[in-house]
């Protein structure tokens, strides 16, 4: 027997209204066209091109490459192996801090683990353990001696992304095994930064990777009073996952713009990049495209293989959208 002709028709057309819905809001009324300069309207911008010395010294070379496009963001990473580091012992925090100071409207970002052991695949009952000792306040030491490192250095008004991606389940200081005492400990963890003396003035940025994952992120979220800037960590994967796809998932791209403005916070992406579906053109322009949309705090690629555009020579397609629209050539 035939089907009605409602609901075929019905079938037909919700996955047709579904792609334009994620088209809209994709494109939105501020879309930049190709070519026409989307690097100038894009927020500040970096790359992150490794955290050492050598690190440092890339950021001019990726300004070389673009031409007139500058980049104005550094992004480094506090090693989460032991808290001796997590209390901010890299040398190389000396040479992020000169980098910084060279200019007065450069700003430095700072991906900061809650817990050591980072990436030592802890099992749930030890992460649940670990959460709820910090949020007893048997960490908060550490994070006041990071606090006092960045102010002496001259680093006191940092983007601080602390404890990334912690919707997955990569990461030592991940939510899903405790959510409560995860906000309670990230809460605990600000206001002993924000406690220290010396004219500190971090910004605390609460950064889920796009996507579900292994919990909603929006689970995790520790409060207004404690998050300054709402990040998202938004790789091309996984595979066969279109851009419009990523913007409209449940969780994601559209999802955490909705879910900043509510707050009151300003968004940004500190980790983007190409992944999961190779040399994607449609990725970069898409998210250089959001980007233009929706004038982020900053954005900086992950600037290595398989992810970049600059050092990775595996994505040249994409490498020449990512250099035309930044550099408006």
């Amino acid at each position: 027997m035939a089907q009605p002709v409602l609901p075929r028709l019905r079938a037909l057309l919700t996955p047709l209204l579904a792609a334009l819905a994620a088209l809209a809001l994709l494109l939105g009324p501020a879309c930049v066209p190709v070519g026409q300069g989307a690097g100038a309207s894009t927020g500040a911008f970096g790359a992150y091109v490794g955290y050492e010395a050598a690190g440092v010294r890339r950021i001019a070379g990726l300004d070389g490459w673009l031409g007139p496009a500058t980049p104005r963001v550094g992004h480094a990473y506090l090693p989460g192996d032991r808290w001796s580091n997590i209390e901010g012992a890299p040398r190389y925090l000396e040479y992020w801090a000169r980098w910084r100071k060279a200019r007065a409207d450069r700003l430095f970002v700072l991906n900061v683990p809650m817990l050591e052991h980072t990436e030592e695949q802890v099992p749930d009952p030890g992460v649940r353990a670990e959460l709820r000792r910090g949020a007893s306040g048997a960490y908060d030491g550490h994070f006041r001696a990071l606090a006092r490192r960045l102010v002496a250095l001259g680093l006191p008004d940092a983007v601080l992304v602390l404890g990334w991606e912690m919707n997955g389940v990569t990461y030592t200081h991940r939510c899903g095994p405790d959510p409560a005492a995860w906000k309670r400990y990230w809460a605990r963890i600000v206001e002993a930064m924000r406690s220290v003396d010396g004219g500190q003035r971090f910004r605390f940025e609460f950064t889920p990777s796009r996507g579900r994952d292994a919990v909603p992120w929006t689970a995790c979220y520790p409060g207004d009073r404690y998050v300054d800037v709402l990040g998202m960590d938004a790789y091309d994967q996984p595979h066969g996952m279109s851009f419009a796809e990523q913007v409209a998932e449940p969780y994601g791209l559209a999802a955490h713009v909705r879910f900043a403005r509510a707050h009151g916070k300003p968004v940004a992406y500190p980790e983007w990049g190409l992944y999961r579906n190779g040399d994607d053109p449609d990725y970069v322009r898409g998210m250089l495209t959001w980007f233009a949309r929706h004038l982020p705090l900053y954005q900086t690629i992950s600037d290595y293989c398989p992810h970049g555009v600059w050092q990775c020579t595996e994505n040249p397609r994409s490498s020449a959208v990512y250099r035309e629209l930044m550099a408006g050539s």
